[in-house]
């Protein structure tokens, strides 16, 4: 057994500082590299890492010619009386360096596993970078920074190479283990060097438990960060409310009466959403453009406080057009104006923060935060409202969304319909001058789907401000939307009342998003005449019919089934195959004569079932009515 146990003193207390070090420099610097860094973070991140692939000698001369009395830095600090070489500083300054990259590359591996629209969210509700860092980024990276720590611990108590370089093995200064291991055996005194191999193992392997007890937490990461969260952890957050007031909320009671006054005080306008409030007409204007993968975005349009619904196929440009809107991406050129405030111009070169636009944004997956409660998530964007009254807040809207009593849950304890609840909720919460909805409906099951749709109706219903509307689906956005606005590869395609787009959409793509299901190439013979190629037949129109016009259209559902020939527009037809549904049926029909494979079809037809129990024993050819007031001629 050594008699000296000074090497185990230095290594613990050169590690534990070191560590400290690495630790602190290693998340600030990963928080910084998470942004984009351009052409550049290549090269930064190769530097950075640097210490990780050299040897520890090499890293000890360059530590050495960076700070030795013959470099600049070693001369100024000779200048102050300062001398780090063969020093215990030095010792520190070596475990620093080599421990670095393990907490840097493990930290950045866990921010980039954080889902971004977490942080995307936290910004549209007004938090600022630092707190976005501690109240999102870091506890949900909690177990790899835990990770980083134990490794960058590890690295520095076995440091040997650097150290020496630029600590020497000064006796009860710089010499640590692994230097007085060395010399020990060195110098023929090996029992004195396997009893400090054996301390050394002994301390790795309380290490290595330390980091499969970091990759276990990393493996069920929600669980642990909830865990963290329940001890303490997210104390920063719970700063916010007083004790008392976040207790009530937890338990889902009544908040104090004297709080409940002050907070409807605060704002006597509240009504349902609590964002009904006296102001001027709400008016958005847009008119921005943007390269994306694919095609440029191009969108100019005005609306005021009827809900606007933006509808489109995937990749069509809508959700681009809201992040544009938030804040969250930045147009190339254009301008965008909210209440008259300008939020974004690229001529003045203004561009106002995320936070700072009071955009509600509600998520197609919701970007609920998982390390904070139901009532934390609602009361996230509150500070508007002053500290003693947002219990009192957050109670009244849990009451409003059907969730009284769940506040002290976490989004992964709820359904997915109770889950958008809390984020409308959220969204509403911060009082917004635009509400965004990202197809807040697309996650949910049909029966939610209906539910929830109903609830949103009534609170857009109240809510003054500015509503845009993201959706694929027709049905959604008829029933949401006063208006509509049809995009299609960057490009706004028609924009107007839903009827008026419905009933008369003025392009094949605009139909096509629209849900129509016939269309044939056209060909003008008179105003009301049109020859439909595809279809084989001449169709009369009561739409007048423009010199542009290259296709008609013909919703599913307008076609009639009529027991006579002869009228105009009744042609002979057969049935090519169908589909069903519990409550529909689909017909593909064949015009003119019979068809040779299920594919072999001109017409796709839906009926309730009730009208195809009596069609279905009709003799072929069914006669088929083309209305001419549900023929919709198209531009080409």
């Amino acid at each position: 057994m050594p008699e000296d146990l000074s090497p185990l003193w230095i290594s613990l207390k050169t590690a534990l500082v070191a560590t400290v070090l690495a630790s602190v420099l290693g998340i600030l610097v990963a928080r910084w590299m998470l942004g984009d860094r351009g052409k550049a973070r290549g090269i930064i991140d190769g530097v950075l890492t640097l210490p990780l692939v050299l040897p520890p000698t090499v890293v000890g001369f360059l530590l050495l010619l960076l700070l030795g009395k013959n470099s600049p830095i070693g001369q100024l600090l000779d200048q102050m009386g300062i001398s780090i070489i063969f020093t215990w500083t030095a010792a520190v300054i070596a475990a620093t360096v080599v421990a670095f990259p393990l907490v840097y590359k493990t930290v950045l591996g866990s921010f980039e596993q954080v889902d971004f629209t977490l942080i995307s969210s936290a910004r549209t509700l007004g938090a600022s970078e630092w707190r976005i860092f501690w109240q999102i980024l870091l506890p949900l990276a909690w177990p790899g920074v835990l990770a980083g720590t134990v490794l960058a611990f590890a690295r520095a108590l076995g440091e040997f190479g650097a150290t020496l370089m630029v600590g020497g093995s000064i006796p009860g200064v710089t010499q640590t283990i692994p230097v007085a291991i060395f010399f020990a055996a060195e110098s023929g005194r090996m029992g004195v060097a396997l009893a400090w191999v054996l301390l050394m193992i002994a301390v790795s392997l309380v290490v290595i438990a330390g980091i499969n007890y970091g990759n276990q937490t990393k493996s069920d990461k929600k669980l642990a960060v909830n865990n963290l969260v329940k001890r303490g952890f997210n104390w920063v957050f719970f700063k916010t409310f007083r004790g008392d007031q976040f207790a009530t909320i937890a338990q889902g009671s009544a908040p104090p009466r004297e709080a409940l006054t002050a907070y409807k005080k605060c704002d006597p306008g509240l009504k349902g959403t609590g964002v009904s409030r006296n102001k001027l007409p709400a008016e958005l204007v847009v008119n921005i453009k943007r390269q994306v993968a694919g095609f440029q975005l191009n969108v100019s349009f005005t609306t005021n406080g009827e809900p606007l619904g933006l509808l489109g196929a995937s990749g069509s440009g809508k959700s681009m057009t809201l992040r544009c809107i938030a804040g969250l991406e930045t147009p190339t050129h254009g301008r965008i104006v909210l209440n008259g405030q300008i939020l974004f111009d690229s001529h003045k070169q203004i561009n106002m923060p995320s936070r700072d636009r009071k955009v509600g944004l509600v998520f197609q997956n919701y970007a609920l935060f998982p390390h904070l409660t139901v009532a934390q998530n609602i009361a996230f964007g509150m500070g508007h409202i002053p500290q003693h009254q947002r219990a009192a807040a957050v109670t009244q809207y849990l009451d409003q969304i059907g969730l009284t009593g769940l506040g002290d849950r976490y989004p992964q304890q709820l359904s997915g319909g109770q889950q958008q609840r809390v984020a409308l909720a959220r969204a509403l919460a911060i009082q917004p001058d635009i509400l965004l909805l990202d197809e807040p409906l697309s996650a949910l099951d049909t029966y939610l789907r209906s539910h929830i749709e109903k609830q949103l109706i009534e609170v857009l219903s109240q809510y003054q401000g500015i509503t845009l509307f993201i959706t694929h689906k027709l049905e959604e956005a008829y029933r949401v939307c006063t208006n509509l606005l049809v995009l299609s590869g960057g490009e706004i395609q028609a924009e107007g009342t839903k009827a008026d787009i419905f009933e008369h959409p003025p392009t094949y793509e605009v139909a096509k998003v629209t849900e129509c299901k016939n269309f044939s190439r056209a060909r003008r013979v008179d105003e009301h005449h049109i020859e439909a190629l595809d279809w084989d037949c001449r169709l009369r129109v009561n739409t007048p019919i423009t010199a542009n016009t290259g296709y008609v259209g013909l919703r599913a559902h307008h076609i009639q089934w009529p027991l006579e020939p002869g009228a105009p527009n009744t042609f002979p037809s057969w049935l090519a195959m169908i589909t069903e549904t519990q409550h529909r049926v689909t017909l593909y029909i064949k015009l003119h004569s019979e068809p040779n494979s299920p594919q072999d079809y001109h017409l796709q037809a839906e009926i309730y079932r009730e009208k195809w129990e009596a069609l279905q024993h009709r003799p072929f050819p069914w006669q088929v009515w083309l209305s001419p007031d549900s023929l919709m001629p198209m531009a080409k």
